[in-house]
């Protein structure tokens, strides 16, 4: 009996031990959710050849799946909250393997938009945002490294599928490869078995102060509480330096998706083949883990911790500088370090993001305000390719598109420069009226 209240006791993150078989099913995840959606842009021209569809209409594929994602990260977070990271990550394994699988049948591009847009993109929410919040439970001192070796399974997954999709397509057609994503996806059932609950002594803490007070709301409030989250769970969203980082991620999440969607139609447009223009996408993918990993470690050290923020905005400006040169580019040799450059920036703050909302909420908030920045980019993902594909259609060119991504990805750099300025000039200023000395008597 002793031994059974002891295992249910708290604990510290535990910065190791089962925290890296969580490590791996995160890494899975993202192989899974994020590298098959950046893959689906390689469908692209099957799909508009097959339907007879336009850049614009065909590019809302992506963007349902994308959107769809972050939209119900929320419902991500609900369902981890309520049962276990376990419960959503299964099921939504389940959920876009069946997606996927219908994607396969579809006879039209209304249906692509139901089964791989929303069915899919709901099923990747419920695994994406709970294996995320998972890693954060298991680490405390090494948690940047621990996220960038997770999340570095998107570039991982996007180096190894790229090719081999483009392969199944010729094999096999476009529906046969969609099968087999079906049955590689289903592989996310696995992941969540993996996902061990775990309780941290701060959330023991809270557990015991609400035993100990007993509830006073009336009984309609007390269900509500009971089946959707409480506002307690959201106290983060009135901090001002998550609303300057919700703004920025707006921005942000506006121009970081058009080159993972026109990279290889662009390449394709300026003669390079169908297998280097994938192949494009491979380099891309494997730079970003480099940057997952390697900002990850840079981060965890103690001289540039405090400067995780600055490391952040950074890394979107450099990626709003690469859009800009996009349009000079006009042969896979000059590509390539287009390529190489912006996978290195978006695999460092893809792996900034969880910590630096960790950063600003606090860990007992991680799981909450992770649902609320992945909800974040859902309305950006849904409509910054469509409005990329209308700018491709109206000008005959992609110079627009790629100047659309640049410019929005510069604006939230711009944000978070000026509000880490800000923040640190009403802390100096604080700090100086503290250190003035109080006025003598008359």
């Amino acid at each position: 009996m002793a031994d059974g209240k002891q295992r249910n006791r708290g604990v510290c993150p535990p910065d190791g031990g089962w925290g890296w078989m969580v490590v791996l099913s995160c890494f899975m995840v993202t192989v899974c959710t994020r590298a098959v959606t950046r893959c689906i842009s390689i469908f692209f021209l099957e799909f508009q050849a097959e339907f007879g569809a336009d850049y614009s209409a065909t590019a809302w594929i992506h963007s349902l799946v994308d959107c769809t994602t972050m939209l119900c990260a929320p419902v991500g977070s609900l369902v981890s909250n309520r049962w276990s990271c376990r419960v959503s990550v299964v099921a939504g394994g389940l959920l876009s393997s069946c997606g996927l699988l219908l994607s396969s049948f579809s006879s039209s591009l209304v249906v692509l938009y139901f089964s791989m847009g929303a069915l899919t993109g709901l099923g990747f929410a419920l695994c994406y945002t709970p294996s995320i919040a998972m890693v954060g439970c298991y680490f405390k001192q090494r948690k940047a490294l621990a996220y960038g070796v997770a999340l570095s399974g998107s570039g991982i997954g996007i180096f190894v599928l790229a090719p081999v999709v483009q392969l199944f397509i010729e094999l096999y057609s476009w529906r046969g490869a969609l099968l087999v994503l079906s049955a590689f996806v289903a592989n996310l059932c696995v992941c969540g078995a993996l996902l061990r609950p775990i309780t941290l002594l701060e959330e023991e803490e809270e557990e015991n102060m609400k035993e100990e007070t007993p509830p006073t709301q009336v009984p309609r409030r007390r269900c509500f509480n009971s089946c959707f989250l409480s506002s307690k769970e959201y106290r983060f969203l009135l901090l001002p330096d998550f609303v300057f980082f919700a703004v920025s991620l707006v921005f942000m999440a506006s121009g970081c998706s058009i080159p993972f969607v026109y990279l290889v139609p662009y390449a394709l447009s300026s003669g390079v083949s169908h297998q280097h223009a994938a192949f494009l996408m491979s380099i891309l993918g494997i730079i970003d883990i480099v940057g997952n990993i390697t900002v990850g470690w840079l981060t965890d050290r103690r001289c540039v911790k405090p400067y995780r923020l600055a490391c952040y905005s950074f890394a979107i400006a450099m990626e709003g500088l690469c859009c800009l040169l996009v349009p000079l580019l006009h042969s896979f040799p000059l590509l390539v370090p287009f390529a190489v450059l912006y996978g290195y920036f978006d695999g460092a703050y893809v792996a900034l993001i969880p910590v630096v909302t960790s950063d600003v909420v606090g860990a007992p908030y991680l799981s909450s305000a992770l649902g609320v920045v992945y909800f974040l980019h859902a309305i950006p993902y849904l409509l910054s390719p469509p409005i990329g594909g209308w700018l491709v259609d109206i000008t005959q060119s992609y110079s627009a598109t790629f100047f659309l991504s640049s410019a929005t990805l510069l604006a939230s750099a711009i944000i978070l420069f000026t509000a880490v300025t800000v923040r640190n000039w009403c802390r100096h200023s604080r700090g100086q009226k503290a250190q003035d000395p109080p006025p003598e008597p008359v």
